[in-house]
């Protein structure tokens, strides 16, 4: 899920999806400005994508939404079990806030509410996401100091515009004011985001990195973008296949009975290869007016042979 800019009109100007930094006593060494400057273009090409435009404007679907709590529940699942796994590391622990930042307890309470206590046999982590997962791990396990890009990249971003997204998503699905299904933009410990973001940019600041190190982060953000960008097109490829129904009336892409995931629908709106559902192809064809037509024939003709042998 993105995160917009603090500030931006929701769907109006221009958008931007992660933090920036906005200190005026930067220097153009340190590595949040190198960050700014080296990741605009990224910035640019993430704000321009479809699942986000369309998102900002309101127009996200609920079964859209879910997925991509699913998307963001592995994700960051992977980015803190990485965290955890570094934070006495030096390259990383200054930026180490488990108590303010995580948000895997609160995606679960998000997917709790979604897809009931269930909620784990009813999801599954999509392609593009996996894509993303297996670079966080990878990183936390053998270039921790990298591990600051994705890190910035998503709290940072989300103590920003992520709270532009809340309301959006909160007004557009007609979600619970006592805030259910968006806990992931709730941040309880967290009572001022701009001072708790100058305090997070000064830390990564004060890392003792070199130039070298420094660019190889400033590269992984741009990677970090990328990752984002795959799952948002994946989001949009999926909402386009959605039914009518399901677009129009919140409707499942499924007739309801057995696991979701095991219909081929589904499967392939992932990217893998399956055939239509055979609920929706039925339901569609009975719609046809040829078909109709037969279907009446075949009524009237049926009707008539049960007259005949009645007398």
């Amino acid at each position: 899920m993105p995160s917009a800019m603090e500030g931006s009109k929701e769907g109006e100007g221009e958008i931007l999806l992660y933090e920036e930094a906005e200190d005026d006593n930067v220097s153009p060494t340190d590595l949040s400005e190198l960050l700014k400057e080296g990741t605009k273009e990224s910035h640019d090409r993430a704000e321009n994508t479809q699942f986000v435009k369309s998102f900002l404007k309101g127009q996200i679907k609920k079964e859209l939404f879910k997925l991509a709590t699913v998307a963001l529940y592995f994700t960051y699942s992977a980015l803190e079990e990485e965290m955890d796994r570094n934070k006495d590391n030096p390259v990383f622990a200054p930026l180490y806030f488990p108590l303010e930042l995580h948000r895997r307890e609160a995606l679960v309470k998000d997917l709790k509410y979604f897809y009931g206590e269930d909620w784990k046999e009813k999801i599954q982590c999509s392609e593009a996401t996996q894509h993303y997962v297996d670079r966080i791990h990878h990183v936390g396990q053998h270039e921790p100091e990298l591990l600051v890009a994705h890190a910035y990249t998503r709290y940072m971003g989300d103590l920003s515009g992520g709270q532009v997204l809340k309301k959006v998503a909160q007004r557009a699905l007609k979600l619970p004011s006592t805030e259910e299904g968006i806990q992931f933009y709730v941040f309880d410990n967290i009572s001022n985001a701009q001072q708790f973001k100058q305090l997070y940019r000064a830390r990564m600041n004060a890392l003792d990195l070199d130039k070298n190190i420094k660019e190889r982060i400033v590269e992984e953000a741009n990677r970090a973008f990328r990752f984002n960008m795959q799952v948002f097109d994946e989001l949009d490829k999926i909402g386009r296949s959605l039914t009518e129904e399901a677009q129009d009336r919140g409707f499942p892409v499924h007739d309801g009975k057995g696991d979701l995931r095991k219909c081929p629908y589904y499967a392939d709106k992932l990217g893998k290869a399956g055939a239509g559902c055979p609920y929706h192809a039925a339901v569609a064809l009975a719609k046809q007016p040829l078909v109709q037509l037969i279907l009446v024939a075949c009524l009237a003709v049926a009707a008539g042979a049960v007259a005949w042998y009645i007398m």
